[in-house]
């Protein structure tokens, strides 16, 4: 019995020992089940559980070497997002100091925007030039401004020497601090001289044309040059123009590389990349706009949103322009001829077309601009009815009012216009002034400018 006994308490005792056994064993199950951290792995009968020990401190140690890459990535990114900012700030700042609202400012707000007043055109050769000077002249009379005229009755500021301000009209004669509104005849442009004309806030504007075309122009019109005289043809003077070329003629520079020089350069420097990206940086930082002659209409839109003008102060006829029958052709080779015998005009026209078609999109849009180019054709077509008798320019024999008549050169035939008969008073005036020569308009501006004859 009591042998009985012992080995009956024995075996409680294993399965009290058993059962503590297994207690442990799901604590620690249900401890690592909660923690996520261990893997289960069973070995025959039992179930042997692994804990992840460490797994989230080798994690932690990762993400922590992550951060310093990361946070210099995000700095980056901020300083160049800043850079771009201030950029873009400091190029606004820029166009508001030279030309006043943007035109960003100018399309969103339309009573922020003042009509410049202050006009610099440079007026290049054989560029459509002689309709922009005709416009600057209009606006000059209309606002009543004051205009700067050449001396001694001449019609360019002594081309081509280079500008000086006693060129100008009562210039020696005039208050110290007094300016002129519009400046806008041929110059041999200088900087320094012309600002000692014009106030700091005056806007200047130039014109340019694909150097083929003008070159082309200019053989028609100026065939009394040496360089040109010796030729039948321009392409017989492209085929080899070193050999026919004068650089020391007075006006060696309508031969080659015009508009360069126009812009106060000399149009028989070497080609070389340093010194054409220098003039050009010099060009934009003096020049808040730069028209293209093969875009006219586009230009005279953009020049009206440029000014904050109206659209009737751009409406022009074309002015000292040819008769087709006179325009010659020009073989590809001497095409490409061109653009190395005047490849600094070349390089000059390039730039500009780009930045040109830049402007257009960044301040007025394609679609804005095609409504004003409908605006601005169907205004011109309107006034052509109301003004010319023959509805579009006409040879020289067919005019008859002789103050009409254009000035003829070299062998091309220059048109010119017959006012409609019986328009009142007012509308003769406008469309006098419109179809009116360079040389008479100049004359007549001397009577605006000094209207009781005070200046020699």
């Amino acid at each position: 019995m009591i042998l009985a006994k012992g080995i009956k308490d024995k075996e409680i005792g294993k399965w009290r020992d058993k059962e503590l056994y297994l207690q442990k064993k799901r604590k620690v199950y249900v401890d690592a089940r909660r923690s996520s951290k261990v893997s289960l792995f069973k070995v025959g009968d039992k179930v042997k559980i692994k804990a992840l020990v460490g797994v989230r401190t080798g994690l932690n140690l990762q993400v922590q070497k992550l951060v310093p890459g990361l946070l210099y990535i995000l700095c980056i990114l901020v300083g160049f997002t800043l850079r771009e900012l201030v950029l873009l700030l400091n190029a606004a700042y820029q166009r508001h100091m030279r030309i006043g609202p943007t035109q960003d400012t100018i399309k969103t707000s339309p009573k922020m925007c003042h009509a410049a007043t202050n006009v610099m055109f440079l007026k290049t050769h054989k560029t459509a030039s002689s309709t922009v000077m005709n416009i600057m002249y209009r606006f000059t009379e209309k606002h009543n401004l004051s205009i700067a005229l050449p001396v001694d009755k001449l019609s360019t500021f002594r081309y081509p020497q280079s500008f000086q301000a006693k060129f100008v009209e009562g210039f020696l004669t005039k208050k110290s601090g007094q300016h002129y509104n519009v400046m806008c005849n041929h110059l041999k442009f200088n900087h320094n001289e012309v600002q000692k004309l014009v106030p700091n806030n005056t806007v200047y504007v130039s014109i340019l044309r694909n150097p083929i075309s003008l070159l082309e122009s200019s053989y028609s019109y100026f065939r009394f040059l040496t360089s040109f005289k010796k030729t039948k043809t321009l392409n017989e003077f492209l085929a080899s123009p070193g050999s026919f070329y004068n650089p020391t003629e007075p006006y060696h520079m309508l031969v080659k590389n015009t508009m360069w020089y126009d812009f106060g350069y000399d149009s028989n420097a070497e080609d070389t990349y340093p010194y054409v990206q220098s003039v050009l940086r010099e060009i934009e930082q003096r020049f808040q706009l730069v028209l293209i002659a093969e875009y006219f209409d586009e230009s005279m839109v953009l020049l009206k949103n440029t000014l904050c003008w109206e659209m009737e102060d751009v409406v022009s006829f074309k002015l000292n322009s040819r008769s087709k029958n006179s325009i010659r052709h020009l073989s590809d080779k001497s095409k490409e001829g061109a653009k190395e015998w005047c490849s600094l005009d070349w390089k000059l026209y390039q730039h500009f077309n780009r930045t040109f078609w830049k402007r257009i999109y960044e301040t007025i849009g394609p679609e804005k601009m095609q409504e004003e180019l409908k605006q601005l054709r169907f205004k011109q077509n309107e006034l052509k009815d109301i003004c010319l008798q023959e509805g579009e320019a006409i040879g020289k024999t067919q005019i008859k009012d002789s103050k009409l008549q254009p000035v003829q050169a070299g062998v091309a035939n220059i048109l010119g216009y017959n006012i409609r008969p019986g328009l009142g008073s007012e509308q003769h005036t406008q469309c006098h002034r419109m179809v009116i020569p360079e040389h008479q308009h100049i004359i007549n501006m001397r009577k605006y400018q000094n209207p009781r004859g005070t200046i020699p």
